[in-house]
């Protein structure tokens, strides 16, 4: 497949998951974002195992749950807690952030040379989200803002990770999704039974919301998403992360009735430019140790 291909596979992932706030704050009940997390990761990520029919081996097996507690077990609660204490558009728009943080792992972690564009489209992607999230009708709740940055920051450290450990040879995407998925919500069961528990009641479309979740924004997005991390320059995904904000604020002003400002226009304008201008920057590496990892065996040690 093309590059260009993949890029656009890899972007149905953040414009799927730039619906997870209208549908929290619309259709879930409220209260219990660790919940809404387990029923987003577990089921998923077991129907994903049976159909992949490969289990972890050896350091994969600790790999597995190190990426699924960084993309997943973190992630969701911080992700649905930041969605039920700020409007759609802000929570979502705070992953602008993510790219650069991106920049700077990629370049401890695996040697990424920085290049000058590639930094200038980052910067451009975080501050066109500003301009989202500063509009007049943003309310920063401190809690929310918190919670979206420790998002952010987990799941770039597992793209980080997952750049740099590759996808043992012979494990298809939807396994290798359903091990994260699966790790994921092993972690989060016993915080949900212990803090939360189940909502008193689940409704038709709570019912639904969490079935969207599960199956659209959770296994079949992270099954094109980690295929993704491991085609591309790491930073490109990074860079596709800013389309969330951009669904979720259209999807926050045409239902949710939330303010769409003339500033807040300008804001999604830089955020594309600079996930254009990113991508044209991202050529992709073709390196000897890339390959190697991309091919290192089911059972192999880090």
């Amino acid at each position: 497949m093309s590059r260009i291909g993949i890029l656009l596979l890899t972007a149905l992932a953040p414009m799927a998951w730039g619906t997870t706030y209208l549908v929290t704050t619309e259709l879930l009940p409220p209260g219990h974002p660790l919940f809404a997390g387990l029923l987003r990761a577990l089921p998923a990520g077991l129907i994903a195992i049976a159909a992949g029919r490969a289990l972890p081996r050896g350091a994969w097996w600790a790999k597995a749950m190190i990426l699924g507690i960084l993309n997943i077990g973190a992630f969701f609660p911080l992700l649905f807690l930041a969605a039920e204490r700020l409007p759609g558009g802000v929570a979502a728009a705070v992953a602008g952030v993510q790219p650069l943080i991106i920049l700077a792992l990629g370049s401890l972690v695996l040697r990424d040379r920085i290049r000058p564009l590639t930094a200038a489209a980052a910067a451009a992607g975080a501050g066109g989200v500003a301009l989202v999230v500063l509009g007049p009708a943003a309310r920063l709740d401190a809690v929310g803002i918190f919670a979206a940055i420790g998002g952010v920051t987990s799941t770039a450290v597992g793209m980080i990770l997952t750049k740099r450990w590759g996808r043992p040879s012979g494990v298809g995407p939807v396994a290798y999704a359903g091990w994260q998925l699966t790790a994921g919500g092993l972690f989060l069961l016993p915080l949900t039974l212990l803090v939360e528990g189940v909502p008193s009641q689940i409704d038709g479309g709570a019912a639904l919301g969490y079935l969207w979740l599960g199956t659209v924004g959770g296994l079949l997005a992270y099954t094109l998403w980690f295929r993704g991390i491991q085609q591309l320059p790491v930073i490109a995904p990074g860079l596709l992360a800013l389309l969330s904000p951009v669904v979720a604020t259209v999807l926050g002003a045409a239902v949710a009735g939330e303010s769409f400002t003339g500033v807040q226009i300008v804001g999604m304008a830089v955020v594309l430019l600079a996930l254009v201008g990113g991508q044209l920057a991202a050529r992709p590496r073709a390196t000897a140790d890339v390959v190697a990892r991309e091919r290192e065996p089911v059972g192999a040690a880090s």
